[in-house]
């Protein structure tokens, strides 16, 4: 665990800000090669809902996973996550999975207006090795489902945490704003969503979701 992260990345290059010894800043490597690279993104969901679950235990229904792997509360982000694998043939070999949580940051600069943490919510600090440990079990539950084959759990699971589920809302893709309705996520990890009546599946650099 890093007690200040200062050049931290999130997913399409963005830059991930935290206050020295405020916030979860740590890395995690996974060695599943018994994981086929074609599912690779369970992985994603599995990693999402260990750190979810561990977090729901101090919030309430306002806290969910926004598509792929950030977490938010209500409208703004408490954190999220960079997997990185490398395959060895048609199987992953290892997987270093990159953690940023807001936790008892209670500020943030203008370039992160959508950001929230544990603090500003509940209002009181968390003893960041309690919360660590807390986090990292429930990891490790939902990877030893995975590990087991419990494929439909995890993906299941996966979308009754899911931002903007069954929602009408504002996206835009191919600069193009739009109102669609998240419809599920397919089995490679892309988004489905309902736009004019038909359902359309996009990759992280595809879509944008307006969230204000």
């Amino acid at each position: 665990m890093a007690e200040h992260q200062y050049a931290g990345r999130g997913q399409q290059q963005n830059k991930w800000l935290s206050q020295p010894g405020k916030n979860l800043t740590f890395s995690i490597l996974f060695k599943p090669t018994f994981l086929n690279a074609v599912n690779q993104f369970d992985l994603t969901r599995a990693i999402s809902m260990g750190v979810y679950d561990a977090l729901r235990t101090h919030l309430d229904d306002g806290l969910k996973i926004k598509w792929p792997n950030d977490i938010y509360y209500n409208n703004c982000k408490m954190g999220g996550m960079l997997i990185e694998n490398t395959l060895q043939g048609d199987r992953i070999n290892t997987s270093v999975v990159g953690i940023g949580l807001n936790i008892n940051q209670d500020d943030f600069p203008d370039e992160a207006s959508n950001a929230t943490s544990l603090k500003q919510i509940l209002h009181k600090d968390y003893d960041l090795r309690l919360l660590l440990s807390e986090i990292c079990s429930h990891i490790e539950a939902y990877y030893l489902h995975l590990k087991a084959g419990k494929i439909d759990l995890i993906r299941s699971g996966y979308l009754t945490r899911l931002y903007w589920m069954n929602e009408q809302r504002r996206f835009k893709a191919d600069d193009v704003e739009f109102e669609g309705i998240i419809k599920g996520v397919a089995d490679n990890g892309l988004l489905k969503v309902n736009r004019n009546g038909q359902t359309e599946t996009y990759n992280l650099k595809e879509i944008e979701f307006l969230n204000k």
